[in-house]
């Protein structure tokens, strides 16, 4: 409990927000490297996903091998990237890195629902003439569109945990405040540095179930189709007040 009242004190300390090793400052490190992984991810396994799900084909083999990637270790993923040539590029390893560690979930998950997408429906639209860009664009991606944000949100929130690992290196982010900590062996700056990392996580993932819920396009649909169905008719004049004596 000591701990956890001097890592309380640390945090309300306004001298450890400041600055370019302050809070503040590495929060926003932090930030700008996880939606840029998070970006780089999504532009690659997305569109493979979306594709490999229309067309029914490889796509068992793509998450099979993406899934695998999971059982290796991020930090020995680092490791590798740093003693190789890359290792003198800045924060590259660390972007590389985290970027194989956010493509499995958007992969699985946009593969399996743009796959699993009501047949019924997709057949309708195939009757009615779409062609396969229409199907994805119209009908597929909308339906597919809650699993596919859990990918994403998924992999924002791991990339936001792990995106501590950035600061053995020496580059940026709160993990930076954690490494400060054991190196100047004050438990409570590590505790408060953790901290700082979960409550980051848990916004980063309330952020994007309120824009899964907001962006979703069958909702919205469904929305529109319900206050069209409250609206009168644009010729039906309304109803005149009654008469009271």
């Amino acid at each position: 409990m000591d701990v956890v009242a001097k890592a309380w004190t640390w945090l309300a300390t306004g001298s450890h927000w400041a600055g370019p090793d302050g809070v503040w400052h590495r929060l926003g490190q932090h930030l700008f490297l996880t939606f840029a992984c998070l970006a780089i991810a999504c532009a690659v396994a997305l569109p493979i996903a979306v594709a490999l799900g229309h067309i029914g084909k490889g796509g068992a083999l793509a998450v099979n091998i993406s899934n695998a990637g999971r059982a290796v270790p991020t930090f020995a993923v680092l490791v590798l990237l740093l003693l190789s040539p890359l290792g003198t590029h800045g924060e590259w390893p660390t972007i590389i890195a985290l970027v194989l560690f956010a493509i499995p979930p958007l992969l699985t998950n946009a593969y399996v629902g743009v796959h699993e997408a009501d047949r019924e429906v997709v057949e309708a639209a195939r009757g009615m003439g779409m062609t396969g860009g229409q199907l994805i664009r119209r009908v597929e991606l909308p339906l597919a569109f809650p699993l596919i944000m859990t990918g994403v949100r998924t992999a924002a929130v791991q990339v936001v945990a792990t995106a501590t690992l950035a600061a053995l290196p020496g580059g940026g982010g709160l993990g930076r405040i954690i490494t400060a900590g054991f190196r100047l062996t004050d438990t409570p700056q590590v505790v408060a540095g953790a901290v700082l990392v979960a409550a980051l996580a848990l916004v980063v993932e309330g952020v994007f179930v309120v824009l899964g819920l907001l962006l979703d396009p069958m909702r919205r649909r469904t929305g529109r189709r319900l206050a069209g169905a409250r609206r009168p008719p644009a010729d039906q004049a309304p109803a005149a007040p009654a008469l009271t004596t």
